[in-house]
């Protein structure tokens, strides 16, 4: 989600409320001035982070900051069974990359610790001249029989927005086994961009102040996000599998460009994303794959569960379409049978072209072979990391269902809120930027899982929100379900809207079948716990992000059975 630019997407179609909350909004709180966040000191400033856990490596990170700006030497790593490091069971030495940048005299490090035992905890550190750094935990992946395992999810960490404090919370409660990032780790907007609005009061200012363009851009991006305490705590306390959605790159990117760049005055995309997926390798505990853009693989949770992560945006995604391709005029009679069978023919044809891709056929073939796999294992649990929303989500109409004086504020607000509040009379998906925007590919790949004999648990970021929901094919048969995880910053477009009577997320779940459940404003993560008899997922919250003292709690808990070689139960609300 971004600017106030006005398109059928995931930024202007979830009613455009940002831009219509600034006009409906409350009196802001009157809330201080912060001081910086104490930052490390030292050579190990950037903390220490592991990641892309296997059964028996494992990669680590860490940068060296040193005082001239040179690329340090070898770096020791030591990995071992005790938080004393009296039992070293491997040690190794890191240097920077090939390539690798420097900036602001940190030089980002990571080397593959491999030959370690399954399913074990191991704490690991760096040295270099003289000086050692924090202490990390990581746990590689198990095999063989498996009870439980625990993971949290996150998605939308907008820096200047506020504080880290789903990070901390999870580092300090979550008790993970894994930790995934779902997209939009980064935001590529300079000062005066989106959420920057109180960047100054919170002395979170971005760094570069302008938006990002090239690899030290995004590399300086990356280095400040790396020396915040919160998130450092997080990237300690496990492993983590981080996936990228469009914010790392540019907004609405897709395979040849994105909403947010210009080539005439931006230079080339395939440069832009190219540097920036340079710097998203060299500042995470990522391994490399067979591309630069390559990020879509599977982890084998012993006999419990399949990890699926997907790649939905740099490989195959078809351009985005906006709302000048909606047939008819806004205002136009929702109830005139001709408009009707332009709309229909809209979604049926344009939407719904078959050429229009999200996920390529190397990818899809993929999918198919680790789903069918998973099956024939028996394994309980197969989840999905996804990027963006899959569940159906067609707008409510905003024309009936807002109060007459919430309308108005949005006719006088800004007129691609009002045209998009029109449009909804004749029933719209709310955002073509998610798989509502490529439903034949969702039908691929409902249809993969259908053959493989597959029911799915998806884990989605992107929207800001927290969700619940079903997962049908197109014929009403269920597949799976979703849970949608809440940013960790970045706003919704609800938030800034003064409207206490107007239940948004009630409006999504009265309007869809899918939606169960939809939380349009609070921040947190989800912690989700595979068992043998049930899988648990609850939305945490946290009370506030615009200062550290915060509270944390479950805002609602929900069970599903495995379902393997039976009908697949729709997931359960039990708190």
């Amino acid at each position: 989600m971004a600017d106030n630019k006005f398109k059928l997407t995931r930024r202007g179609a979830l009613l455009g409320a940002a831009g219509m909350g600034a006009a409906l909004s409350a009196c802001g709180e009157d809330l201080p001035q912060f001081d910086p966040l104490p930052r490390r000191e030292g050579v190990f400033k950037h903390g220490v982070a592991s990641g892309d856990p296997k059964s028996d490596s494992v990669v680590l990170w860490t940068a060296i900051t040193t005082d001239d700006g040179a690329a340090p030497g070898p770096v020791i790593v030591e990995m071992a069974a005790d938080a004393d490091f009296n039992d070293i069971v491997w040690s190794g030495e890191a240097a920077p990359r090939d390539g690798v940048l420097t900036v602001h005299g940190a030089t980002p490090v990571k080397i593959i610790a491999d030959g370690l035992e399954p399913g074990r905890w191991h704490h690991y550190r760096f040295r270099y001249s003289g000086q050692t750094s924090p202490t990390g935990r990581t746990r590689t992946l198990p095999v063989g029989r498996v009870n439980e395992y625990r993971i949290a999810a996150f998605s939308c960490s907008n820096y200047p927005r506020g504080f880290f404090n789903a990070y901390r919370h999870a580092a300090e409660n979550a008790e993970a086994d894994l930790m995934i990032h779902l997209g939009d780790y980064i935001y590529e907007y300079g000062m005066g961009g989106y959420g920057t609005g109180d960047a100054e009061r919170l002395s979170r200012v971005v760094d570069p102040v302008t938006e990002l363009y090239s690899e030290e851009d995004y590399a300086r991006r990356h280095s400040q996000y790396s020396l915040d305490p919160d998130l450092q705590a997080a990237k300690a306390a496990a492993a983590w599998l981080p996936i990228w959605d469009d914010h790392e790159t540019a907004n609405d990117s897709w395979v040849d460009g994105a909403e947010n760049h210009d080539p005439e005055t931006e230079g080339d995309w395939h440069e832009r994303r190219d540097a920036a997926i340079r710097a998203y390798h060299d500042w995470l505990p990522v391994r490399e794959g067979e591309t630069l853009i390559y990020r879509y693989g599977k982890a084998e949770i012993g006999d419990l569960a399949t990890l699926l992560f997907i790649e939905t945006r740099l490989t195959a995604r078809s351009a985005e379409l906006d709302f000048t391709s909606f047939p008819i005029p806004v205002g136009s009679d929702p109830d005139d049978p001709a408009h009707q069978a332009a709309v229909r023919d809209w979604r049926e044809n344009v939407v719904g072209d078959p050429e229009r891709r999200l996920i390529g056929d190397a990818q899809g073939d993929f999918i198919s072979q680790t789903l069918s796999a998973s099956v024939a294992e028996g394994k309980p649990w197969r989840v999905v990391a996804n990027q963006v929303l899959m569940g159906r989500l067609e707008a409510p109409n905003f024309m009936t269902q807002t109060p007459f004086w919430l309308r108005m504020g949005m006719r006088l607000t800004s007129r691609f809120q009002w045209e998009f509040a029109q449009r909804t009379a004749h029933g719209v998906p709310m955002n073509l930027d998610s798989w509502d925007g490529f439903p034949v590919d969702r039908e691929r790949f409902y249809d993969r899982a259908r053959a493989a004999g597959a029911d799915f648990i998806v884990l989605t970021g992107d929207t800001h929100n927290m969700w619940n929901n079903d997962l049908f094919l197109a014929s009403g048969e269920r597949l799976g379900a979703e849970f949608g995880v809440t940013s960790v910053t970045s706003p919704s477009p609800y938030e800034a809207v003064n409207a206490p009577d107007v239940d948004f997320g009630r409006l999504m779940e009265d309007r869809n079948v899918e939606i169960l459940h939809n939380n349009v404003r609070d921040k947190g993560y989800l912690r989700l716990t595979l068992r043998r008899g049930d899988a648990l997922a609850d939305h945490v919250r946290v009370s506030t992000i615009l200062t550290r003292d915060f509270t944390g709690e479950v805002e609602s808990l929900w069970r599903l059975s495995p379902s393997l070689g039976g009908a697949v139960p729709a997931v359960e609300r039990i708190s």
